[in-house]
């Protein structure tokens, strides 16, 4: 599969390449054409990241792209993005999926 920048930047957990991309005016909704958006493809390589290392289950990438403004009530292929990492045993990205979801609007 040919990845996008933002995917690719996802892909590697590279947070200073996928901000660079971002403050250039990339779309933080963008749509590898599979349904999956960069914050569903976070959840997803945070996962195997951790599965794979053995290291601690973290969500740098999550946290990054919600304070960038990725909707974490956007469905995509029916799935949404809290109920997918909790599925798959991602609490922390749950917990703070939900937290942003929940937070009080400052409008």
């Amino acid at each position: 599969m040919t990845w996008s920048p933002g995917h690719q930047a996802v892909e590697q957990e590279d947070l200073p390449k996928l901000r660079e991309l971002l403050d250039a005016g990339y779309d933080v909704e963008d749509d590898n054409g599979d349904g999956w958006t960069l914050l569903r493809h976070a959840i997803d390589i945070e996962i195997d990241s951790h599965i794979q290392s053995g290291e601690p289950l973290h969500a740098d990438v999550t946290a990054f792209l919600l304070a960038r403004g990725a909707d974490p009530l956007r469905s995509t292929d029916g799935v949404f993005p809290a109920a997918e990492a909790e599925e798959r045993g991602h609490w922390l990205a749950a917990e703070l999926i939900r937290a942003w979801a929940t937070r009080p609007s400052n409008t």
